[in-house]
């Protein structure tokens, strides 16, 4: 597979690299220097980034250490041409830790119609949240969505209410969009209200967003654990949602 490669030298934890695509859209990875040997090998490896639609893309490199950016177009149609560098200042290193390893996140069985209810805002579905219906449940998973819950004369109060309360993992999507709707409150609220009681386990999901805007939108929201679509693909988040909900390693 052919790629471009962008070697970062020895990097301190909380830095911004910055990787502007000119072209089509593409594939950006940031790795470690064990991950990018495995990457350039054909083998599995981890990483940050995922597919970029968009151009400057923005990534927060963990640790200190050896990095690499890499750009290909991993079976994508066209061409593309890339440059990176790290921006000044840095911020403070996020700590993401697995989600099986968290024990808040980890609860007995019960009896309930859904493993998973997604609320999100209809601007983000096409982008993260069908997607990411799809994958948990090509993963096992039984999804409470829209779309595939509801239909013609249901009523879309009822049916919510109901999947809210029979879920025990609440996904939330959040995002500029998120917060400006009325629906998604409502449904927020509901969620708020069976985490308090013991009763559903919330992650939420941030979407385009920074800590500070969460922050002004729900303190509270703001210090839970999350996930952040700039920094996984949506697939890395179902991965590690269906490892917990199922308790099954899952390996990337």
């Amino acid at each position: 597979m052919q790629f471009i490669k962008h070697d970062l030298g020895h990097r301190e934890g909380g830095e911004i690299v910055e990787v502007i695509l000119k072209g089509n859209a593409a594939n950006v990875r940031l790795m470690d220097s064990s991950n990018f040997q495995s990457y350039r090998s054909g083998r599995r490896h981890r990483y940050f980034g995922g597919h970029a639609k968009k151009s400057p893309v923005r990534l927060q490199i963990p640790n200190a250490g050896h990095w690499y950016v890499t750009v290909d177009m991993g079976g994508y149609v066209g061409r593309v041409e890339s440059s990176a560098r790290i921006l000044p200042g840095k911020l403070r290193p996020f700590v993401d830790k697995p989600l099986s390893t968290i024990p808040t996140l980890v609860r007995n069985e019960r009896d309930v119609d859904y493993d998973v209810f997604i609320s999100y805002a209809s601007e983000d579905k096409g982008e993260v949240v069908a997607p990411l219906a799809d994958a948990l449940r090509a993963g096992g998973l039984s999804v409470w969505y829209d779309d595939f819950e509801l239909g013609i004369g249901d009523s879309l109060r009822q049916k919510i209410d109901k999947g809210i309360a029979s879920s025990r993992f609440a996904i939330v999507v959040l995002s500029r969009a998120f917060f400006d709707k009325g629906w998604t409150n409502y449904e927020l609220d509901g969620l708020v209200t069976r985490v308090v009681g013991g009763d559903q386990v919330l992650l939420p999901i941030w979407h385009g967003l920074t800590k500070d805007e969460v922050v002004g939108f729900s303190p509270s929201l703001a210090d839970k654990i999350a996930r952040n679509t700039t920094t996984q693909t949506v697939e890395e988040i179902a991965d590690e949602i269906i490892e917990v909900v199922q308790g099954v390693p899952v390996e990337i």
